[in-house]
């Protein structure tokens, strides 16, 4: 994905001066004609593939930390020693080069060929792992285990028809037209098979006994689990008004959804959206990008203000009408008819289909019945494990303790589920390794994405600095005097130096 890498900076081959390598910054340069990173660590020099293998930003803009480096983008993290994908949501390594020195001057001899080997952090393996959901938490949980070389047998099961996707994709470019659909898959099918992880698409579970580790599948089978991870997701927010479910009124949640919106935006001229948060403001933005003329309804006087304070949510109105959306604050639907939306004001808007984007709902049907620990989610401790030995969450429905904010949370973002699969699988195998990371999400306008790290459910404070009406800025989300989030609107490197700031306050230091 994305645009090939320009090739800057020095020759490697030729050498680099030692003096021209600052600590702990990191310096684009080149190899044969491949453009590549130089890091400098104390008396080491890292060089790998300059492209994040998630959609290929340029690594020499991110930040380095430790011996990882991190993508500016989406803050993927990878190690400089091994180039092992560290943390989602990049899955695949980078390439590492052999670096030799000579006096004060470094040379870049020839790439590395060994990937990296199974950490073996394990210090048990459970006779088998079930994993209920094949989302971000789902399919990372089981790549994770692979890597971390266990044997056992690995099991999705999966409701969706699908192989696992890359679901923020479906509201952004691949719905506006920009990303063809061979990039929606994760991994082909043969992946799984080849890494002996039984992928069972269109499966769903029915009912879960933690005492006699078992999962019962629709027809009544069993199958049994010595660890197994619930990453169930969240189902679409359905409205209670009238006309909800005529056929011309959609969701947006699944690789199913976003065609049959494509299809539909093909014939179609006006469409509304319901809903002014992430998902419907992306999807607005799509089908702007279509040519559809958009008319979005929501009750805020600003688009994601509760989110994202009252700074960020006028500057997102903003984008949005001058690209032509029409928005409808302040206002409510109040029934949907065959070609109109009734509004709570009484007035109608034409629509030839109707989009809602009211947010999930934790899906936790399944750990209730099994009589799971419930917290407005599934309730999982430091190490994502529920209240039921062996078995974990993660996810949209796991709520943890964040050391971050102090507080019990739960977090619907893409990368954060995809990490905490990550951490589960560690912990199946014995690792006992709290989930500390900071969660981050990303969400594109247009042209203009936001980046937000850390967790604010309320502030009594909020810091910006530069214009956001440029589109140049930092939104800080202060509470009792703590910091709690950053949001950042064109400073991708701001974003990541924040995430490795309030990682640095709960971790100690090594």
């Amino acid at each position: 994905m994305g645009e090939p890498i320009a090739l800057r900076g020095p020759d490697a081959e030729k050498g680099v001066a030692i003096d021209q390598l600052p600590d702990g910054i990191p310096v684009a340069a080149q190899f044969r004609g491949e453009p590549i990173v130089l890091v400098r660590r104390g008396g080491e020099v890292f060089a790998v593939a300059a492209g994040c293998t998630h959609y290929g930003a340029r690594l020499d803009e991110g930040a380095v930390s430790g011996d990882t480096l991190r993508c500016p983008w989406h803050h993927a993290c990878f190690s400089l020693r091994s180039g092992d994908a560290l943390a989602a949501p990049a899955l695949n390594p980078i390439a590492c080069f052999r670096v030799e020195r000579a006096g004060h001057t470094i040379r870049v001899v020839g790439k590395l060929d060994e990937k990296p080997a199974p950490r073996r952090t394990s210090t048990r393996e459970p006779s088998s792992v079930v994993i209920v959901g094949g989302g971000a938490a789902g399919s990372a949980a089981a790549e994770m285990l692979r890597r971390e070389g266990y044997g056992g047998p690995v099991t999705i099961l999966s409701e969706d028809p699908s192989v696992p996707y890359d679901r923020p994709n479906l509201s952004k470019d691949y719905l506006a037209g920009t990303a063809p659909e061979e990039w929606i898959p994760l991994r082909p099918r043969e992946f799984y098979q080849e890494q002996n992880i039984d992928l069972r698409t269109g499966t769903i579970a029915v009912a879960l006994d933690g005492n006699k580790r078992v999962v019962t599948l629709t027809g009544g089978e069993p199958l049994p689990f010595g660890a197994l991870l619930l990453a169930t997701g969240g189902r679409p927010r359905r409205l209670e008004i009238p006309g909800v479910n005529l056929e011309h009124v959609s969701v947006l949640r699944s690789l199913s959804d976003s065609r049959s919106l494509i299809e539909r935006s093909k014939t179609a001229k006006r469409a509304v959206v319901v809903g002014a948060g992430f998902i419907g403001l992306e999807v607005a933005a799509s089908l702007r990008a279509r040519g559809l003329e958009v008319h979005v309804v929501a009750p805020d006087q600003r688009p994601l203000e509760r989110v994202l304070g009252p700074q960020l949510g006028q500057m997102i109105r903003a984008i949005h009408e001058s690209h032509g959306v029409v928005l409808h604050l302040g206002q409510k639907p109040a029934s949907i008819e065959d070609k109109h939306v009734v509004l709570s004001d009484g007035s109608k808007l034409a629509a030839d289909f109707v989009v809602i984007g009211a947010g999930i709902t934790p899906d936790t049907t399944l750990a209730e019945r099994a009589g799971l620990a419930l917290d407005r989610g599934v309730k999982v401790s430091a190490f994502l494990e529920t209240s039921s030995p062996g078995i974990y969450a993660a996810g949209d429905i796991a709520r943890w303790p964040d050391p971050h904010s102090d507080q019990a949370i739960r977090v619907e973002h893409w990368a954060v589920a995809q990490r905490q699969g990550q951490t589960v699988a560690r912990n199946m195998l014995g690792a006992k390794v709290a989930f500390d990371a900071v969660p981050f999400f990303w969400s594109a306008h247009y042209d203009v994405t936001i980046a937000y790290v850390g967790h604010a459910e309320s502030w009594d404070r909020i810091d910006v600095d530069g214009n956001l009406e440029a589109h140049d800025g930092r939104v800080a989300y202060w509470k009792s005097g703590k910091r709690l989030a950053v949001a950042t609107v064109g400073r991708d490197k701001e974003s990541l130096l924040a995430e490795i700031e309030m990682e640095a306050a709960v971790r100690p230091s090594t």
